[in-house]
């Protein structure tokens, strides 16, 4: 079935309280969907985000980041005061994230909560369902607040290596801060629940995210450093990141741990099966961020400082492939097969059957060669103007060579009077791929205030947030009329 939808992060919502939550204006965003005639709502990854507040670096695989939960559902419920609410300092401007005062304000807010909550049959369900991983991440979380937020590998070494006594003893210690950790892990999953079953009653699915690699500094590592290439000091005997390419020169260099693919396959991938059962669980498409590394990935030497100095290994191709399948069943999924692509990568696609990404932010280039030329699309596929590492339309159209503009606008049978952002929104929604997705930026109009992420860049992105009254009913009627227009 053709179809189409918005990207658009649950931090970039116009929330009152600094970012983006589960609360009104997430559900304000599913009925605008359901106006402007959409079937998906993308969103970037959900875990807990730390240093750099990029949610492709979140502090466990499996968690939710405790920012996103609603601040006037705990006040609903007797947990919370408006005055409580709106005491803190959320920052000072609306189309952006101030994640310093989130830092400052959101947890000891959210512990004022946690002291008022009566654990229910609800939360000691959640405790049984999530216990596969959630003991060994709230136990990680306390730790984390306990050393001032050290990451784990500079801990004692008794609790950094986990011998059982010291389990043991950081377990008691530190009971009633695991208690809140699962008081906000119970929450963040209860609205989640609540905002996904409402998406599905207005006809909207989600498409989420996961990330290929956990950070180091992850409750992931800490509690299972075999499945990792580390040493025996469990330090990263390589780390992860991509060749040098347009985006950067010197590469990108991630600094994430690979994974040991040979122990992961010694159990059938069951770490791996079990996090997409519980990605399962949380959404209805799941897109794998960076699948080219499953067919072989960049391995850089931990001591590198660039990038440049990787090499590519082997990465665990169909075997992987097939244990998902065999383990998750009908769970649906997108490739992220961007990126540097070879025959083998492709194949590996093709083998999973599952659809890759052709994104029109790189479609354009004068000698007409680009694969992502929308002629060249085939069904299975998802169709994207741009993604969050890519700059919004709007920009992009506008600092586009003389020579990509004149193709782009032939190409799209446009006169220099048509603008070349909508000439492209409306290719990508006409095109042959099953799935058209295009970021909301691209549908408000907006440039280089609005981009999202830039690779490679450093820290400073992941804030924006869309204006209060900017998804209203004028534009839920322009994107229904071309939806409608495309067979979608």
């Amino acid at each position: 079935m053709r179809q189409s939808g918005i990207l658009l992060h649950i931090t970039s919502l116009p929330s009152p309280y600094g970012i983006g939550t589960m609360g009104r204006a997430a559900y304000a965003f599913v009925d605008f969907l359901r106006d402007a005639g959409q079937k998906c709502w993308q969103v970037l990854p959900l875990g807990p985000t730390g240093y750099g507040d990029s949610p492709y670096q979140a502090a466990s695989a499996f968690g939710g980041n405790p920012y996103l939960i609603d601040l006037d559902s705990l006040a609903d419920r007797g947990l919370l005061t408006a005055e409580e609410i709106t005491a803190p300092f959320w920052g000072d401007a609306p189309e952006a994230v101030d994640y310093g005062a989130m830092y400052d304000n959101r947890l000891p807010l959210l512990h004022k909560a946690f002291q008022r909550f009566s654990p229910d049959a609800g939360y000691q369900a959640f405790l049984a369902r999530a216990g596969f991983w959630l003991e060994d991440y709230t136990l990680f979380q306390a730790l984390k607040e306990h050393f001032d937020h050290r990451p784990w590998s500079q801990w004692p070494e008794d609790i950094r290596l986990r011998t059982p006594e010291a389990l043991a003893r950081y377990q008691a210690l530190l009971s009633e801060q695991t208690d809140f950790h699962r008081f906000l892990q119970y929450t963040f999953f209860s609205q989640w629940e609540a905002l996904r079953a409402y998406a599905h009653s207005r006809g909207i699915q989600i498409i989420g995210d996961v990330p290929l690699y956990p950070p180091l500094d992850s409750a992931d590592v800490w509690a299972q450093p075999q499945l990792f290439q580390l040493d025996e000091a469990r330090r990263p005997a390589c780390v992860s990141g991509v060749p040098p390419d347009d985006f950067a020169p010197e590469g990108q260099l991630w600094g994430n741990p690979i994974y040991d693919w040979d122990r992961m396959e010694s159990d059938g991938f069951a770490w791996w099966v079990s996090r997409m059962r519980w990605a399962g669980t949380m959404f209805d498409t799941v897109r794998i961020d960076h699948f080219r590394g499953l067919e072989s990935y960049w391995a850089v030497p931990a001591d590198a400082s660039s990038a440049a100095k990787g090499q590519w290994q082997p990465g665990p191709g169909r075997a992987f492939v097939d244990a998902i399948k065999q383990g998750c069943g009908s769970m649906d999924f997108i490739a992220e097969d961007l990126g540097f692509l070879t025959h083998e990568v492709r194949a590996l696609q093709k083998y999973t059957g599952w659809p890759g990404m052709n994104v029109l932010n790189f479609a354009f280039s004068p000698d007409g060669s680009s694969p992502y030329l929308p002629k060249k699309y085939e069904r299975n596929a998802v169709c994207y103007t741009g993604t969050h590492d890519n700059m919004p339309l709007a920009q992009w159209t506008a600092e586009m060579t003389a020579e990509e503009q004149v193709f782009a606008r032939k190409y799209l049978k446009l006169t220099e009077e048509d603008s070349l952002p909508d000439g492209v929104l409306h290719a990508g929604m006409a095109s042959h791929a099953a799935r058209f997705i295009a970021p909301m930026q691209d549908w408000l109009g907006l440039g280089a205030e609005a981009r999202m992420n830039t690779p490679g860049s450093g820290e400073g992105w992941w804030r924006w947030r869309m204006l209060p009254g900017a998804a209203n009913g004028a534009l839920a009627d322009r994107i229904n009329t071309i939806t409608r227009r495309c067979g979608r």
